[in-house]
């Protein structure tokens, strides 16, 4: 048994693998909650609306009251990851859930983001024990905790710039009111929720920060007053808009050098090698922008999770799958030559990226140039990352003649002697062998399939 790195907090229970499979301990101290969790038909309805992760019980193992095999999450994401879009999603299944739960007599004890994963555009709730039986005038013990690990990141994501989403790396239990309320700009006081929740909420904390005499559960808070807590919150996380900013990527579609005739003969080049490649556990789509080819590749090879860089091209990308219902793809807001490191305690509660993979498939299209001359990365370390990744590879060399490239030169020096078609084939013939290779059309671009050796 090897106990999750990030899964130690709870008395109640916790997370292990045995083999490649996921299962989860419930402690004898968890049982009065885990027995009201069913009987109440709080789980049923959860499961039931794709809400809540459902599990299966197995023979019960030495020492637990349970022994459960959750239903697998394809990818794991973490919440500094996710565009704007996908944060707010989390935060209103967290009060959907809150509201149900007390609505057959439990509440949620925590409230964290991390308790949320996304299977394709749909989060869902994966933390079994975080439910326990309401007491009748409690308050919400996870309000603080939603108010930092929600509404904080989002209104600074709204009201400032969508790449503040990527402080909750830095501040993994949420991120601090007072530090959110110093940061939001005067107009954030104009919204009765933000107020409220953000700038009152963060005062009344430093006000009883040092108080020893205040009984918090001495404080009676009525299920009818929580209910308008939580519709509250709802609301003013729906009010939040993300920011309108145009950034260069948002229309890359629209503004590259490729004819109308060579996009298509892109389109259907890459297709044909996606068939080729054939069906995958999970594909990665490196520099995805807003998805075109991730949705090619998820109707193709399977599950696809799409990084990019750009929070906009991602929340775009995410718009459309939200809107689609797509189960098989995830987008992901990810800085490929700065990826999410390992963080927590121990350095072990969050994966790497490449502790994530590697895929089965990678796509890397018109992805190396920016690599290379953009971030100065050597095509053999290209080669190299792309190989711990990959077994298979669809990338896109695009030429120094090409307008892209000249572009990323246009106020450089051009220092990048070990770019040229040749380089690119022999780092990647060290790690790959080719399978296919296409020239786009109208253009110098070439498309390689790749396996690794």
């Amino acid at each position: 048994m090897d106990k999750s790195p990030s899964s130690y907090k709870d008395p109640d229970g916790f997370v292990y693998s045995a083999g490649n499979e996921i299962f989860r301990q419930v402690n004898f101290s968890y049982r009065e909650n885990y027995d009201l969790l069913f009987s109440s038909g709080l789980y049923g309805k959860l499961t039931g609306e794709k809400l809540l992760i459902g599990h299966a019980e197995l023979a019960v193992q030495p020492g637990a009251y349970k022994t459960l095999k959750p239903s697998g999450i394809p990818f794991v994401s973490y919440p500094y990851e996710w565009c704007f879009g996908q944060l707010r999603a989390a935060a209103l299944l967290t009060l959907e859930i809150e509201k149900i739960a007390l609505e057959k007599g439990m509440t949620l004890k925590d409230a964290c983001a991390y308790n949320v994963q996304f299977i394709g555009a749909s989060p869902v709730f994966i933390d079994t024990l975080s439910f326990e039986k309401y007491t009748e005038g409690m308050p919400w013990a996870a309000y603080g905790q939603f108010c930092s690990s929600f509404l904080a990141p989002l209104c600074l994501m709204s009201y400032k710039d969508a790449r503040l989403g990527k402080m909750q790396e830095q501040y993994a239990e949420g991120i601090p009111l007072d530090l959110a309320a110093k940061l939001l700009p005067f107009s954030s006081r104009l919204s009765p929720g933000v107020m409220a929740h953000v700038h009152l909420h963060a005062a009344s904390r430093a006000k009883y920060a040092d108080r020893r005499d205040v009984d918090l559960k001495a404080m009676k808070v009525s299920k009818f007053g929580l209910f308008a807590l939580l519709d509250s919150l709802a609301s003013t996380v729906r009010g939040l808009k993300p920011p309108a900013a145009a950034t260069q990527w948002e229309d890359y579609y629209g503004s590259t050098n490729y004819s109308r005739e060579g996009f298509q003969d892109k389109k259907e080049a890459v297709l044909k090698m996606l068939e080729a490649a054939g069906k995958q556990e999970i594909t990665w789509d490196l520099g995805a922008n807003d998805g075109m080819f991730s949705r090619l590749a998820s109707g193709v090879s399977g599950y696809t999770v799409a990084f990019d860089n750009d929070h906009n091209s991602t929340a775009e990308n995410y718009r459309r799958a939200s809107a689609e219902k797509d189960a098989g793809l995830l987008p992901l807001v990810l800085d490929l030559a700065n990826p999410s490191p390992a963080i927590g305690w121990e350095n072990m509660e969050r994966m790497t990226m490449k502790e994530r993979g590697p895929a089965g498939l990678v796509l890397a299209l018109a992805l190396v140039h920016h690599l290379a001359i953009t971030r100065n990365l050597p095509m053999d370390r290209i080669a190299s990352f792309l190989c711990d990744t990959a077994k298979n590879l669809i990338i896109e060399f695009v030429p120094k003649d090409d307008s892209q490239v000249k572009r990323l030169l246009f106020s450089r020096e051009d220092i990048f002697t070990g770019y040229g078609d040749k380089d690119f084939i022999t780092a990647f013939g060290k790690y790959f062998e080719i399978i296919q290779t296409h020239k786009i059309a109208d253009s110098g671009r070439i498309l390689y399939l790749m396996k690794r050796r």
